[in-house]
């Protein structure tokens, strides 16, 4: 299993009258955890999809538990529990600076190869980064 910590903070424009974060930015919180622990282990989008690799979002979860609120600085926390294969299944929990947990998530993310738009194993290098982990 792999986890990686991301910290996020609560800017105005994402909240909604309550001073709570709106529940739609939730989701873009969750990617950019995602897109930060892909980076700590040596990759990145960008050269997967360089590659011809994308990597769309075949299902999202979320169960909020309680508000973020403005200007909180929040760690968004996204584990990969299992080895790819065709898919990346990403849980992520989002905790508050008192460390109350907010909301769990869950994405999963498949291979897909950008000129046939079809499912594919996970490449090799991205196997290789996440392997010693497993």
């Amino acid at each position: 299993m792999y986890c990686f910590d991301t910290k996020i903070r609560v800017r105005y424009g994402e909240t909604d009258r309550m001073g709570y974060l709106y529940y739609g930015n939730y989701p873009e919180y969750f990617e950019v955890a995602r897109t930060e622990m892909i980076r700590t282990l040596g990759m990145n989008y960008r050269e997967m999809e360089d590659q011809g690799i994308i990597l769309p979002v075949r299902s999202l979860y979320i169960d909020y538990q309680q508000p973020a609120l403005y200007d909180e600085v929040l760690v968004v926390r996204s584990c990969l529990k299992s080895m790819p294969e065709v898919k990346l299944d990403i849980d992520y929990e989002i905790l508050n600076e008192r460390n109350l947990l907010l909301c769990r998530g869950n994405t999963v993310l498949v291979f897909v190869d950008a000129k046939t738009r079809k499912l594919r194993r996970a490449p090799e290098f991205f196997l290789e980064a996440v392997r010693a982990y497993f």
